[in-house]
């Protein structure tokens, strides 16, 4: 009797165990391509291995080869459960497909344009007709290097060839550029080049869920992310994205943001594509 007891307990203990794992899901997470796949690789899989432990999930992070390719699965709407956005995007997600802000960084969206000294004194104006150099539209740089210059008969030529925000900075360094535009806190790492512009300040880059993914894993996602900061072998992770934390985030934070992307090919202000 006793032994038929500790059959019964465990044989119920291991169906109990493949209840739980059957609970796991995997899940899909895209950022956007301002690093190249490989690199994007080593930054953000620690990302995707928190969040697995903290939730009991795995995420499986999903890169685009450039931001032609990311904007394009973007307005195709392909699948995706998780992202990291800036705002412009994070925003066309949320008013367009069901997207819901978890998280974003706690420091704000701010990108600088950084000049050779030769060609600061005159401020934005001075680098019309130079190269000033950028990531690829419609990353958040470009859309707003291009509100700088509103003028059609005044613009710089701007060369959208840089793999990473850094590697533009490198490329001025390297004299195939006057300037470029890169997020502030990379800007500030370099003090030889000069700020000549400055963009307005937007929220910080939002982590986002997307409208199938169970309301019970948003907030298993959302509670990790905004702990994240208490786990030191993730500092790495949190210097990449430019932030110390991640807080809370809401629709109301990025609304209007989408409307930086008028006049990028395929954006329609229309309330679907």
């Amino acid at each position: 009797m006793i032994r038929t007891r500790a059959l019964g307990t465990a044989i119920a203990a291991v169906l109990a165990l493949a209840a739980g794992s059957s609970d796991a899901a995997d899940f899909s997470f895209a950022v956007e391509p301002s690093f190249p796949p490989d690199r994007a690789a080593e930054i953000y899989q620690p990302l995707m291995d928190y969040l697995g432990k903290a939730t009991g999930h795995t995420f499986r992070l999903t890169t685009a080869r450039n931001y032609h390719f990311y904007w394009r699965d973007m307005r195709a709407n392909a699948p995706v459960d998780f992202t990291l956005d800036e705002p412009h995007f994070a925003d066309y997600r949320i008013q367009r497909q069901g997207f819901v802000p978890l998280a974003r960084t706690a420091e704000p969206t701010v990108y600088a344009l950084i000049a050779q000294p030769d060609h600061a004194d005159s401020g934005v104006a001075g680098l019309v007709g130079y190269r000033v150099v950028s990531m690829p539209s419609p990353s958040l740089g470009f859309v707003l290097l291009a509100r700088m210059y509103r003028n059609p008969l005044a613009q710089p030529e701007i060369k959208s060839e840089a793999t990473s925000w850094r590697e533009g900075v490198e490329i001025v360094f390297a004299g195939e550029g006057e300037g470029a535009i890169v997020p502030l806190r990379i800007a500030e790492m370099y003090p030889n080049l000069v700020e000549v512009g400055r963009t307005d300040t937007l929220a910080g880059a939002a982590v986002l869920a997307g409208p199938n993914v169970d309301p019970e894993v948003k907030d298993a996602v959302r509670t990790a992310l905004l702990t994240l900061h208490e786990d030191e072998s993730l500092y790495e992770v949190l210097v990449e994205v430019g932030a110390t934390r991640f807080e809370a985030a809401t629709p109301a934070e990025y609304a209007g943001a989408q409307d930086l992307l008028r006049g990028v090919f395929g954006y329609s202000a229309a309330s679907g594509d």
